[in-house]
């Protein structure tokens, strides 16, 4: 059976963030914090009446406003009207006035369960979509890798090549030199040899 929901709202940089959900872990995970901003008191479960109709009225779905303002939760919203230094912010932020309590509204069993309901649908959509993101990212990790293995074969052909081509010149290299010497060890004896032919004519 589906767990029954409660809203969380937080602030997050420009935004006020808010999620109908079956638990803390469920908010933390749809508004992607990092670390756990209801220990952080930066977190809280709301009973106020406009937030709770809003966030149960799309169920798992992050809602947001302005950071700081009192403005209606929607799935889009613009940034903050006055973005100036966070010295100010802060000071508006402590100056302005609560709303005023009102009682949470009545929500009947069965849109408790209709939200409950919508809330896993929507859960099971944003893992799909995860899902499709990792498998996305696989298929490009999985296409790069084969592109560097392709490219690391064909530099590791051409060395081998080039090595072969190297080694082959080398050798072409040492045999003119062994016949270089041997060609000037034949002419040093022919030199000779005609040398003193020379002389013995010259008598």
């Amino acid at each position: 059976m589906a767990r029954k929901l409660k809203t969380f709202q937080t602030s997050l940089g420009f935004y006020d963030l808010a999620i109908a959900a079956p638990s803390m872990k469920a908010a933390l995970e749809a508004w992607g914090a990092g670390s756990n901003l209801f220990h952080q008191g930066v977190a809280e479960e709301t009973d106020d009446p406009d937030v709770v109709a809003a966030t149960m009225s799309k169920p798992g779905v992050v809602l947001k406003r302005p950071a700081g303002s009192n403005g209606r939760f929607a799935e889009h919203s613009d940034l903050p009207s006055d973005l100036g230094s966070s010295e100010n912010r802060g000071r508006r932020a402590r100056r302005r006035p609560k709303p005023a309590k009102r009682a949470a509204p009545k929500i009947s069993e069965r849109e408790a369960r209709n939200a409950a309901a919508h809330f896993e649908k929507e859960q099971k959509r944003r893992e799909a979509e995860r899902r499709r993101e990792q498998a996305a990212r696989k298929r490009d990790r999985d296409r790069r890798e084969r592109a560097m293995a392709k490219a690391q074969a064909a530099l590791d052909k051409a060395e081998r090549e080039h090595d072969r081509k190297a080694a082959a010149i080398q050798a072409e290299v040492e045999a003119l030199e062994k016949r270089s010497r041997a060609e000037d060890d034949r002419w040093d004896k022919e030199r000779e040899g005609l040398q003193a032919v020379l002389r013995r004519a010259r008598g």
